[in-house]
């Protein structure tokens, strides 16, 4: 058993794994996000800050909400996330399409199943059975 202090509100709690947060802390983050989705989906065209702004969430939050998948710039947005490996700009995740594409053929093919070779059998004259004496 692991104790730890929140990461929200600095009071220890028993941590299971992933974020260290207690369960009051991310159950008012889970909040915030639903909160801040219904605000994008009701303004459109508003753009990060404001929106970090009027919920009272910070930007590096909601960023980091785009870059889990969880939102989603739109295709008109001025707003975008650069992908972590080529530096496109991209609305959601961490990779653009190329990247991912590229990502996924390359961890596939560094895993090759083994290859079954079959022992050939010997037809020389030598591989004849033998028996031995008593």
């Amino acid at each position: 058993m692991e104790v730890r202090n929140c990461k929200g509100c600095g009071k220890i709690f028993n941590y299971i794994g992933g974020m260290p947060m207690c369960e009051a802390c991310k159950k008012e983050l889970e909040d915030k996000f639903q909160q801040v989705k219904a605000y994008i989906y009701d303004n459109r065209d508003a753009d990060i800050n404001q929106v970090a702004e009027d919920n009272d969430v910070s930007v590096q939050q909601i960023r980091q909400w785009v870059r889990e998948e969880r939102l989603e710039f739109s295709e008109n947005s001025r707003v975008g996330l650069a992908c972590e490996k080529c530096g496109r700009m991209i609305r959601s995740g961490r990779y653009c399409k190329p990247c991912k594409d590229k990502l996924a053929n390359d961890l596939g093919g560094a895993y090759q199943a083994p290859k079954v070779t079959l022992a050939k059998k010997e037809t020389s004259s030598n591989a004849k059975m033998r028996f031995l004496d008593k």
